[in-house]
């Protein structure tokens, strides 16, 4: 144990041991030490600035700590917003560093910077600043320069400078200081992008700082004020709702699946992908969890956001993943100067899944567009004329094998998560069509419908197991199938959902997916997905567990119950300022990307769906 907390190997801050700040256009990580471990700049997918997390000793980092170590450290976020405060306690005084993008100013509206603020409110306490920036993932050498009001950092690329009134000196690559303060004493640290000979103008006095720091509080509570949600688990659902906020780009609409790269699904392994992606996949489940709880607006944005990739779309399938302005992803590279989270190598960015085949993502699309049309505003013309092509592509490729959901890397088969959504795509786009007298083929899509669903029951169940499985002819679990009742392709209490939740819910050595309520997406050792290594429970998987048990309650209430106590367990392997990455490990840590999209969307409709099924009885 280190400053309270466990080590990882290699020196790395655990991924779950960080808040997350940022401006609707990249965020930063910050460990509950005050470290900043990870931020790419200017945005999500551009190359990092401090990539501690990849390798403390390379990847650079700025950290605002106590003199000397090994103080008593709390961080948590203040109350409704994005503001991160961790707090300092030492027998001699009380610190506490406020961290920040500022968002909601009127004085610089096109001014981007992080702000840190420290301050003492008892006693008096020696701090350290370091600050040492790696441009382009430490592969691009930079300058540094000391200038009047704090020092700038000068690479071919990108240019930095970070200003504060506190005397800095050079160290290397970066720069440090030390400084002494006393109750009610505060230093600001600002940085922002540009080159400077001076700084000056740019150093924030206490009172600007606080000007600053009250914009940015009134804007998160303002924009927090929309949130429609008032059941059991509100201050848990709000958080969520602030995480994937942070995670939108805002000249876009598009959200990441996640804002980091390569942190890993098993300790020292190997599965490490780039995740400041965004993925059509996410389509569904970001604008059911947005018009849930009230945010209408965003809903509208990445729908706009969607519209605008199925209109560039020419008669191929569509990609599955897109950068944040809609481009190609980059290809995937690894960089093998960067040791990774605790060793786990190869250190990746760009992602080489972006050119698989995932039939899914037409039924998760269409059923976005479906959800949107009638929730929060009536579709145009012209997007069902290019959402009419692509049911269309559907309807003439649906028995085609595939990557799936989980992107496997072992070959294509026939994935019943993929028939499934299919059969998602063709049905919402012959409700659409209906709700909206719109032309279509509606013959030709009736039958492929039906095709689809007898397709499934036949070669998708597998009566010996008493389940739905995996891949035709591959007699193992996967839970995405979890969402067979979510889609409303089978009752919530047809008898082979109910068998199907009975044996995914029986822990791994009886061949099940459950381990104390956390749930494996498949059973790594029998899938063959081409990635060496193991990897931990899937947290979108427990909290659509959460959900199909939910459903289930008017022919086994007991499930009812059991949904809600899976929930709460859930609900403990947050981080403490209530983040998720994309997997729980072994031994309770985090593992993945961090903090992932898709989970604090799933948890939002579990926590909406169990509440209003719960009732008021209690």
């Amino acid at each position: 144990m280190q400053g309270g907390r466990h080590s990882v190997a290699g020196g790395s801050v655990p991924i779950e041991d960080h808040g997350v700040i940022g401006d609707l256009r990249t965020v930063a990580l910050i460990g509950n030490e005050g470290t900043i471990d990870w931020m790419c700049y200017p945005h999500f997918d551009s190359p990092s600035v401090f990539a501690a997390l990849l390798d403390p000793e390379k990847g650079g980092h700025w950290r605002l700590h106590p003199q000397p170590d090994g103080v008593m450290c709390k961080q948590f976020y203040w109350p409704d917003t994005n503001v991160l405060v961790t707090r300092f306690y030492t027998p001699d005084g009380v610190g506490e560093l406020i961290d920040f993008m500022p968002m909601g100013r009127d004085d610089e509206k096109d001014v981007r910077e992080v702000l840190r603020r420290v301050r003492v409110v008892r006693g008096e306490m020696a701090f350290e600043m370091e600050c040492f920036p790696a441009f382009n993932y430490a592969r691009d050498t930079h300058t540094t320069h000391l200038i009047a009001g704090g020092a700038a950092f000068e690479s071919e690329k990108l240019q930095l400078t970070l200003a504060s009134s506190v005397p800095m000196r050079r160290a290397g690559r970066g720069v440090t200081a030390s400084f002494v303060l006393r109750e009610n004493e505060s230093a600001v640290f600002t940085l922002r992008e540009g080159m400077r000979v001076s700084c000056e103008e740019l150093v924030h006095s206490h009172d600007s700082a606080e000007k600053v720091f009250r914009a940015t509080v009134e804007y998160w509570r303002h924009w927090l004020s929309g949130c429609q949600y008032t059941g059991r688990w509100r201050e848990t659902v709000q958080r969520s709702a602030l995480a994937l906020k942070l995670m939108t780009f805002a000249p876009t609409g598009a959200i990441v699946a996640a804002p980091t790269c390569s942190l890993p699904e098993s300790p020292g392994g190997t599965r490490n992908w780039d995740y400041r992606y965004c993925w059509l996949r996410d389509a569904a489940f970001t604008v059911y969890a947005f018009l849930r709880i009230g945010f209408k607006k965003e809903a509208a944005a990445f729908m706009r956001w969607v519209e605008a990739r199925c209109a560039e779309q020419g008669d191929g399938p569509l990609p599955l993943m897109f950068s944040l302005d809609g481009s190609r992803v980059p290809d995937e590279v690894e960089l093998p100067h960067l040791a990774g989270y605790g060793g786990a190598k190869p250190v990746r960015i760009g992602n080489g899944a972006a050119d698989q085949l995932q039939l899914d993502i037409y039924g998760e699309l269409m059923d976005s567009v479906y959800l949107f049309n009638k929730y929060a505003a009536p579709i145009s013309y012209d997007f069902w004329r290019h959402l009419r092509r692509l049911v269309d592509w559907v309807c003439e490729h649906w028995n085609q094998p595939d990557e799936g959901i989980w992107e496997v890397r072992g070959g294509r088969r026939h994935f019943v998560y993929s028939k499934l959504m299919c059969w998602v795509a063709v049905d919402r786009a012959i409700r659409l069509a209906d709700k909206r007298s719109f032309p279509a083929d509606r013959p030709r899509w009736l039958a492929t419908r039906d095709a689809i669903f007898e397709d499934i029951m036949a070669r998708g169940w597998s009566e010996e197991r008493g389940s739905f499985i995996q891949a035709y002819g591959k007699d193992t679990l996967d839970a995405a199938n979890l969402l067979m009742p979510l889609v409303f392709f089978l009752s919530p209490v047809d008898p082979r959902m109910i068998s199907t939740l009975d044996h995914m819910r029986q822990p791994p050595s009886k061949g099940g997916l459950t381990s104390d309520g956390l749930v494996f997406r498949y059973d790594v050792e029998a899938t063959l997905d081409g990635i060496a290594g193991s990897e931990g429970t899937f947290n979108l998987c427990s909290f659509w567990l959460v959900e199909a048990m939910t459903r289930a309650n008017p022919v086994r209430p007991d499930l009812l119950e059991e949904a809600r106590l899976t929930f709460e367990r859930m609900l403990g392997y947050a981080n403490h300022v209530g983040l998720y990455a994309e997997q729980t490990g072994m031994s309770g840590e985090s593992l993945g990307n961090f903090p992932q999209a898709l989970t604090h969307l799933s948890l939002i409709s579990a926590a909406y769906n169990l509440d209003r099924t719960l009732g008021r009885k209690d």
